[in-house]
Formats: C-alpha cells, sequence, structure tokens
C-alpha cells in the first residue's frame, strides 16, 4: 500500500501535496509520502479549493459532495475524503479494500 492514500470503510483518505496555478490540473507522482496534485486554479478566495474538489470529483466518479477536505484547508498539505470512489484513476495505482 502506497503512503499517500488509506481505505475507511468506503471512505477514501487521499493525502496530497497541491500545487496551484499550474499549466494543468493533473496527479504529477509522490512529493515525499504525499500525492503531488496540480491544478490550474490561483490559491486566492479558495479558487485552488473548489477547483481541487472539483477535479478529485471528476477523476474518481463521485459528485462534489462527496469529496471533503478534512485538513490542510488553508496550506498546500490537503487531507481529502472521498466517499465511495465509483472510479479509481489508473496511473494512481490504488487498491480497492
Amino acid at each position: 500500500m502506497s503512503a499517500f492514500y488509506r481505505w475507511q470503510n468506503k471512505q477514501l483518505l487521499l493525502f496530497c501535496h497541491l500545487q496551484p496555478k499550474a499549466s494543468k490540473d493533473e496527479f504529477c507522482g509522490q512529493h515525499g509520502d504525499r500525492l503531488k496534485i496540480r491544478i490550474t486554479a490561483p490559491p486566492v478566495d479558495g479558487k485552488a479549493n473548489a477547483h481541487l474538489i472539483r477535479f478529485i470529483a471528476k477523476q474518481f466518479g463521485v459528485v462534489k459532495a462527496n469529496v471533503v477536505i478534512s485538513s490542510g484547508e488553508l496550506g498546500r498539505q490537503k487531507t481529502l475524503q472521498i466517499n465511495q470512489p465509483t472510479k479509481l484513476p489508473h496511473d494512481l495505482n490504488i487498491e480497492k479494500p
């Protein structure tokens, strides 16, 4: 199991390092023990967090309400809770519980 995720029942916890104001939205490997995610939105007035939630919801096949930033809302190091993901991005190699 990779260090950047953990399952809690049907909830997936992602431990992320966010890079805002990137040229495109993408997963780009690990940053220490976290998943590095680049997003195009700037870190102003919550825009980066809202954009991150939209990106993660699309990647994991859930509605935005099923993605919650449980810690790190004001920083780059974030923990995301994804409730009942319907798909797992192939390039992340996340194993189902």
